[in-house]
């Protein structure tokens, strides 16, 4: 039996989200077509009867001097260093800049092996996969090189083949069941927050958290009532998110409903959803210390 921590890094919208989900069959991690969606260290849990695979699906690795961006940074790099592999993916839709040769500067220095992967190989072309290709063998040539397609589970079970040989033996860490140990709350305020971003544009979904103020079980009428607040930076984004008439913040309701309710099976749903202005708060240690884990 293996059992093995592996930590999946790459810049934004590489794919890491999508392809965790892929990989424990469940929404692991949301995904949005805004980069950096992921903030936090996510765990997905892969378990066969080969053993035990803990994957954290680590922020976007982008370079930037902002107080939060910076967090994001210390998040990723701190996950490899605590982990027995690398997953590193890499989008050679983009050619390699600034962000991706700081990664694998990063990589270099770590002990644990690499493995490198070429993801969205259904919409990659026979140049720009071997740029890729060039590209890790120039910076990380002791690293074994996969291409796959996270959104078409493509490759996919080549990449776990690769990841079990490289993983120690050892007892698993949990239940063969588990495909994830974040806490509900987190799981709730993550899919409100995936809605709510994949509806608004430019900068706003950037400015946008979400926090679980209650949850509380009505064993009388076998209810969940989750009360949750959008947060932004500004008044005048509240109006967008709340949508013309209530449009937007119903679509939110609607859209994460289904799957917060999938965490309470056999109860009924009533979700609260307000949403609040909170000045700045990206630049606000306290609130970064609080959302950021």
């Amino acid at each position: 039996m293996k059992c093995a921590t592996i930590a999946i890094i790459g810049r934004p919208s590489a794919g890491k989200s999508t392809l965790l989900n892929t990989i424990c069959e469940m929404k692991v991690s949301i995904t949005a077509a805004t980069p950096q969606t992921t903030r936090n260290a996510i765990r997905g849990i892969y378990t066969d009867p080969r053993g035990q695979l803990i994957f954290t699906d680590t922020p976007g690795y982008h370079l930037s001097d902002k107080t939060m961006n910076k967090r994001l940074q210390q998040t990723a790099i701190r996950t490899l260093e605590d982990s027995d592999v690398v997953l590193y993916l890499i989008d050679a839709k983009r050619t390699a800049g600034e962000e991706e040769l700081a990664i694998v500067q990063a990589l270099a220095k770590v002990k644990s092996p690499v493995v490198s992967c070429i993801n969205k190989s259904d919409i990659l072309t026979i140049g720009e996969h071997d740029a890729a290709k060039a590209f890790l063998a120039e910076h990380l040539p002791e690293s074994v090189v996969m291409t796959a397609s996270a959104k078409l589970d493509e490759g996919v079970d080549e990449i776990l083949i690769e990841l079990f040989k490289l993983a120690p033996e050892g007892e698993l860490l949990y239940p063969t069941d588990a495909y994830t140990d974040q806490p509900v709350e987190f799981r709730i305020s993550e899919m409100i927050r995936e809605k709510a971003i994949n509806l608004v544009t430019e900068e706003i979904p950037h400015a946008i958290y979400v926090t679980v103020e209650d949850i509380e079980h009505n064993k009388e009428t076998n209810t969940i009532w989750v009360r949750a607040a959008i947060i932004v930076e500004r008044e005048t984004q509240k109006g967008i998110v709340v949508g013309k008439g209530g449009a937007n913040i119903k679509k939110i309701r609607q859209g994460c409903t289904p799957e917060i309710r999938a965490i309470f099976p056999g109860k009924k749903l009533q979700l609260d959803l307000r949403v609040k202005a909170q000045d700045k708060w990206r630049n606000n240690a306290a609130i970064l210390d609080r959302i950021l884990r």
